[in-house]
């Protein structure tokens, strides 16, 4: 194959990312498995058993924890691969080395050569599949020290799980993904808890009391509770993000300023950092930690990319992530009037999603398709909106992202703001619409 046509035999693969419904059910909601994952590993030379890893689940701030793990490690001298997903702009972002994302070259090749491997596979790999394989056999290559990898769906069946996590992170447990997860969160811990191997110590995010007994069940060698062994003993506003204060096993961080918006960052940095200490068993420098706290960036996770008017992209995809969202806008930002774009997947529900997102205060909402197959028509989340309570001359329709954004940066007032949110997919169009750097 000629490496300038890999992405199109990439593309050209089955991306559950892109489907929202197991149209293909024999490959993941009736029969899950990690048959072809297990053995593109081993033809690739089961690259992930040349390092050990960090393997993060759950169901917000994973990418957050992992980008801040990742730079934990670095700052402590260690060559670190991290892994992500989904991109916001280019594929490249997924697959990361001491912070700098895959070249164009080094994708390519690794392309050719899981095109080369698959016809020799029990079935056809998956996206995902592939650039997890990607990923595995580049961080070999490079010769990583350690390698952060991020759980693309659920935990027990994600292609990612051919990792044997030496430790095992779970940022916290809400209902997303029910078609593939199920609809009860004691049934989305069961996957999560599928990452955790035996004597790996697990970073337990989620403190529920109902669900801790399922975690309990695996054969961890130790478990670092949220609020027990590692949290957050203080966490106030700053300007440019937060100023936390951080516990763990090894010690105390006092008053480190965290250049993310959202209190729920400090939840994120304090596992990022019970991660690093358990991975490195022992505790980190203050000055370390202060560096990379200070330097932090997680883009479209409540990223400020514009003034006058403010301008906000947040790719809040969950209830659970429209309501931090909504409680970080009226903690951090003026209360001043603000216009919302959004775009939803087909699987979220308009209406949980607009109330979780207070859309109702908003002084215009303009409603954008998601660039996803997955997208729910726009039309639907306007109706929506005027269902929820919403003037009609607040709410309109503007399908093309871009248009959807400058439409209305156009009609908000320097002084009021743009909120760009319910999908990572339209954070990723907008990033590129407004020429971001990620």
């Amino acid at each position: 194959m000629d490496p300038a046509d890999t992405r199109v035999w990439l593309d050209a693969h089955v991306n559950l990312e892109s489907l929202g419904v197991p149209v293909d059910v024999t490959r993941r909601a009736a029969h899950p498995t990690l048959d072809r994952m297990e053995a593109l590993a081993a033809l690739l030379g089961s690259p992930q058993l040349e390092y050990p890893s960090i393997h993060l689940t759950g169901t917000n701030g994973k990418t957050s924890v992992t980008r801040l793990a990742a730079s934990l490690l670095v700052a402590n001298g260690l060559s670190v691969g991290s892994y992500t997903s989904p991109h916001l702009e280019r594929v490249n972002e997924r697959i990361g080395w001491n912070s700098e994302e895959i070249s164009d070259d080094e994708l390519a090749a690794l392309l050719v050569l899981i095109a080369e491997i698959e016809p020799h596979l029990p079935a056809t790999l998956s996206y995902f599949e592939i650039l997890t394989g990607a990923a595995l056999r580049y961080f070999a290559d490079v010769a990583v020290d350690a390698a952060v990898v991020e759980v693309g769906l659920g935990g027990r069946w994600d292609a990612t799980n051919v990792v044997a996590g030496n430790v095992a992170v779970i940022t916290n447990v809400s209902i997303d993904h029910v078609e593939y997860l199920g609809p009860t969160r004691e049934g989305i811990a069961e996957e999560k808890a599928g990452i955790v191997e035996a004597g790996a110590t697990l970073v337990l995010g989620e403190t529920s009391p109902e669900l801790i007994p399922i975690f309990d069940g695996r054969d961890a060698g130790a478990i670092w509770l949220r609020d027990r062994e590692f949290g957050v003993s203080a966490n106030d506003l700053a300007h440019g993000g937060r100023l936390v204060s951080i516990f763990t096993p090894g010690g105390s961080y006092p008053e480190v300023f965290l250049s993310l918006h959202g209190a729920h960052q400090a939840d994120n940095a304090a596992a990022a950092l019970a991660a690093a200490e358990a991975f490195l068993g022992r505790a980190l420098d203050d000055e370390v930690v202060a560096e990379v706290f200070g330097q932090a960036r997680s883009p479209g996770r409540l990223e400020v990319v514009g003034h006058q008017p403010l301008v906000l992209l947040d790719g809040a995809h969950n209830v659970a992530g429209a309501t931090a969202l909504r409680s970080a806008l009226a903690e951090e930002f003026p209360s001043s009037p603000r216009t919302l774009v959004i775009g939803l997947l087909r699987e979220k529900d308009p209406d949980e999603m607009l109330e979780a997102l207070g859309a109702v205060h908003a002084a215009r909402v303009v409603c954008c398709r998601a660039p996803s197959p997955r997208a729910r028509p726009p039309e639907e989340v306007a109706a929506a909106a005027v269902e929820i309570g919403l003037e009609r001359d607040r709410v309109e329709v503007v399908d093309d992202v871009a248009e959807a954004v400058a439409r209305a940066v156009a009609a908000t007032g320097p002084d009021e703001q743009v909120v760009v949110t319910g999908s990572l997919y339209v954070v990723g169009a907008a990033r590129a619409a407004l020429h971001l750097a990620t």
